[in-house]
């Protein structure tokens, strides 16, 4: 995939594309982090060749990722949060291109000046030289996508995580079996051994620990090398102390005095929705997961929306708005941890360049100043939930 990437995205249009793509692949998946793992690693390798900086690159990736994972109906925060709100997916998914498509608008508009503008240190020499020193180590050929293209065919399907990413896991060292035997035989590092020992050694080598393919180009060698599963135990520690700490948090009920803190100040249509945001940013800072950033003030707004004659659908396209996309930009949070991880970017360093993530929340609040895109109980409507409330 960084060969053909190479070949093929110029420095121009890099970014905008690298946003575009991951946009494609996030919704066609329903996942961010699948998307980052896999076209996110090769578009990270294609930018740092044409010259880019990390944080940059990561930034036009994660937006687009997120934005794709905002918009598909096969996504779990997409469906987590319209069930918090009270309202359908595909109502839910509808009411948010109001303030989901200006954002990404606006970061692509930011991505394609960048590109433009942008003066980076790669040149066109530098590119042809990794695209050689690539092709003389590797067996390079089209048969080669069967293995990603099947895996995004299977998380389409809905075929679940663990089976997905074994099947993937698989197919990959398969392939290299076939198609990379020097590659192999280097990871192994037995000469005299037979192939299907050297295979079976240099496979399992792969998935849990660290490799180096040592080449004649630094930039080469740095996109060869990875920790396998070894690697992402310090981010997995990270996501289950912040699973255990926010559950105590809001079991404990200290996560509810200080959201209630918040909803006694609130007055106004634009100062709720800001209110919302505000409360999923604080607990996607708190609790460290996104999902209790939705879950929670998902719960607690729920009836202020009905009180106010606001349809679910409101409060389910804020809760996207702002807990969704801001949990990648915290360092501490499962997201912002997993997606440094896996990239090898750190979080503080692509989170001022991840534009649709910073524009969305600012986008929705917007909207509930200016009362724009807000649906309405009818009084109809409004006679019956006073009704239920009473009772």
């Amino acid at each position: 995939m960084i060969y053909y990437g190479l070949q093929i995205l110029s420095p121009g249009i890099f970014l905008l594309a690298a946003c575009i793509v991951s946009a494609i692949v996030s919704i066609a998946t329903g996942s961010s982090w699948t998307t980052v793992a896999t076209v996110g690693v090769a578009l990270l390798g294609i930018g740092r060749a044409l010259g880019f900086e990390e944080g940059l690159i990561a930034g036009a990736i994660i937006s687009g990722a997120y934005f794709g994972d905002k918009m598909s109906p096969l996504s779990d925060t997409t469906n987590l949060a319209p069930a918090m709100a009270g309202t359908d997916l595909f109502t839910h998914i509808r009411h948010m291109t109001k303030t989901t498509i200006p954002s990404i608008v606006l970061a692509l508009v930011i991505f394609g000046i960048l590109g433009l503008t942008t003066e980076v240190h790669g040149s066109v020499e530098q590119v042809k030289g990794i695209s050689a020193v690539i092709a003389e180590r590797f067996n390079i050929t089209g048969w080669l996508f069967i293995v990603p293209v099947l895996v995004l065919g299977m998380i389409v399907k809905k075929v679940p995580a663990v089976p997905a990413l074994f099947m993937g896991a698989l197919l990959g060292g398969i392939f290299a079996i076939i198609f990379q035997p020097q590659i192999i035989q280097n990871i192994a590092g037995e000469p005299g051994a037979s192939y299907m020992y050297q295979s079976f050694k240099a496979v399992m080598v792969a998935l849990y620990g660290d490799i180096s393919i040592v080449t004649s180009n630094e930039m080469v060698n740095e996109l060869l090398s990875t920790g396998g599963m070894a690697g992402m135990l310090f981010t997995i520690w990270l996501i289950i102390c912040a699973m255990i700490f926010g559950g105590i948090m809001e079991e404990s009920g200290m996560l509810l005095v200080i959201a209630e803190a918040v909803i006694s100040r609130v007055h106004s249509l634009g100062s709720l929705i800001a209110s919302t945001a505000a409360t999923c940013v604080f607990f996607n800072l708190t609790t460290s997961d996104q999902y209790l950033a939705i879950l929670v003030p998902g719960r607690m707004y729920a009836d202020i929306y009905r009180k106010r004659g606001l349809k679910p659908e409101n409060l389910s396209r804020t809760l996207e708005d702002s807990a969704t996309v801001t949990s990648v930009l915290i360092p501490w949070n499962t997201c912002g941890a997993t997606q440094a991880s896996v990239l090898g970017v750190a979080t503080l360093t692509y989170a001022p360049y991840c534009f649709f993530n910073i524009i969305s929340p600012f986008m929705t609040i917007l909207y509930g100043y200016l009362k724009l895109g807000i649906n309405y109980y009818s009084e109809e409507e409004m006679r019956e939930i006073q009704k239920e409330l009473a009772v």
